[in-house]
């Protein structure tokens, strides 16, 4: 089963997202902000990592550089509400950009996607 790491500040986001990627057959595990997701990238093996850009203590912007400095390998798909970022060269290292929605169906596409 593929392991995700959730990175988004809001918490009823955070819940809706694993709960549908549970059912959609994902282990999950989810982090509140930049910070927390450094520690569990560093403690865990993950096979894609979902990450929000605006964020207290430490931005999705700069959590994604350390991510891609620490593990190279792992996907990682910046999932926003702010399509304005898609213009910042430093999301361009991000596998997949995709502007938040209500209807999940988009960003389980692009997981299976990159998961394949």
């Amino acid at each position: 089963m593929p392991k995700l790491l959730i990175v988004e500040d809001e918490e009823n986001l955070r819940d809706l997202y694993e709960e549908d990627l549970i059912d959609a057959g994902y282990e999950v595990e989810k982090a509140s902000n930049g910070k927390e997701a450094m520690e569990l990238v560093k403690s865990g093996k993950f096979d894609l990592i979902i990450m929000d850009i605006r964020m207290p203590e430490m931005d999705g912007i700069e959590t994604l550089g350390k991510v891609i400095t620490l593990e190279k390998k792992i996907p990682v798909i910046i999932y926003t509400a702010y399509s304005n970022y898609k213009s910042n060269f430093m999301t361009w290292t991000a596998d997949a950009y995709l502007t938040k929605s209500s209807n999940l169906d988009e960003l389980k596409n692009k997981i299976s996607e990159l998961l394949s």
